[in-house]
């Protein structure tokens, strides 16, 4: 009881310190980190193999089955599913929630390892595997699109210029680009062609090397410097390859774009994003996990104005994605409870004590408890759901 006589008989230190909790409170509340998910290691591994031109069959018999076999004898694999396409497979490994995820991880790599001898000796790489977390996924998704553009060079706007920018954004801990690939020149050898279709084809890339290198031409120099000149004779473009000399026939010249179909493309096309019916690149952009969803969407969307500067004004950047308005308004009916809560509380002690002078007292401490709890929260490392 002495304890609670000293706020009794002290009521400005009694004022103060109910202020003190009260302003930490708010900070506490400011500086809580917002997610859709908890942050929990979900016990759910992936493996990826790749064999580039093998059959779904083929990756599924030679690739998939040795891998599902070894991956199997692992403890507390509750679930285990594979697919097989064109020149890949993947294999998702689900556990039981009690087994630790980084324990499970080596076990996985310890599989993979033990299986590799039966794996066949073609593939480029070793089998991978990755963590998979659902509050990994993007928080904001933005598309590129333009009818000016092709698609390689959205991606080479969005990756060497947005991507890098929205990176260095509060919050933000990861961007990929997706939806097409660098810009590159593709080469069909026409085979009707008055050269043999090998041949030209083998010099043809011979000579697409030599062309490609950079040279240094030569130096500049005087009594107290010395200057290096270099050559820089990179083909960019398919008319840029056309007039290219890659065979002599007769003494005749023969340049690649007698002998092969030279077009403007992307390194991989089969990679294509859309929205709206059009293509589009894809910008998927991920929080870093102590950050606050609501405030790097917000400084997501504050910068969109200035990222659209950077970019010539015949591409068009949208949001195609945001995770933030149903935590916005999960965060908004939780306030509302509170305040309805909060006002109930006080009129059911009016109702009882039938004086004001009395219901003062829960009408400051209730309210001064639950915004000193964010505080606690705080400190506790607690994030709101």
């Amino acid at each position: 009881m002495k304890f609670f006589a000293l706020f009794i008989y002290r009521p400005v230190a009694t004022i103060l310190i109910s202020l003190a909790i009260t302003l930490c409170g708010i900070l506490g509340f400011r500086l809580l980190p917002v997610a859709p998910l908890p942050q929990v290691d979900f016990p759910v591994i992936m493996v990826s193999a790749s064999l580039p031109g093998a059959s779904p069959e083929t990756m599924a018999s030679s690739v998939a089955t040795p891998l599902e076999r070894s991956l199997g004898r692992i403890a507390g694999v509750n679930e285990m599913t594979s697919s097989s396409s064109l020149g890949s497979t993947r294999i998702i490994l689900e556990f039981n929630f009690d087994r630790d995820i980084n324990g499970a991880a080596r076990d996985v790599q310890a599989a993979i390892n033990a299986a590799q001898s039966l794996l066949p000796s073609g593939m480029p790489s070793r089998p991978t595997y990755r963590k998979a977390n659902p509050s990994d996924a993007p928080i904001m998704i933005l598309t590129l699109t333009s009818d000016t553009y092709s698609q390689g060079e959205l991606y080479d706007f969005a990756s060497t210029q947005l991507a890098q920018t929205i990176a260095q954004i509060d919050g933000v801990g990861d961007v990929d680009v997706g939806g097409s690939s660098l810009p590159a020149v593709a080469r069909r050898p026409q085979p009707a062609g008055a050269v043999q279709p090998g041949r030209v084809a083998g010099r043809g890339a011979h000579r697409h090397q030599r062309r490609q290198r950079a040279q240094t031409a030569g130096a500049l120099e005087d009594s107290a410097h010395r200057w290096q000149v270099q050559t820089n004779d990179e083909l960019k473009t398919a008319a840029d390859y056309q007039p290219l000399i890659v065979h002599y026939q007769n003494g005749a010249a023969v340049r690649l774009g007698d002998v092969a179909t030279v077009s403007d493309s992307v390194q991989d096309v089969r990679n294509a994003g859309m929205t709206n019916a059009k293509p589009a690149i894809l910008l998927m952009i991920r929080k870093l996990p102590e950050a606050n969803i609501i405030q790097t969407v917000d400084s997501i969307r504050a910068r969109l104005p200035e990222l659209q500067q950077t970019i010539p004004t015949a591409i068009d950047l949208q949001i195609a994605q945001d995770r933030s308005p149903t935590i916005r308004a999960s965060l908004e009916e939780v306030e509302q409870t509170l305040v309805i809560s909060v006002a109930l509380v006080i009129l059911v002690v009016f109702l009882f004590l039938r004086s004001g002078r009395a219901t003062l007292i829960p009408a400051v401490a209730v309210p001064v408890s639950l915004i000193g709890t964010f505080a606690a929260m705080y400190l506790c490392g607690f994030q709101p759901q």
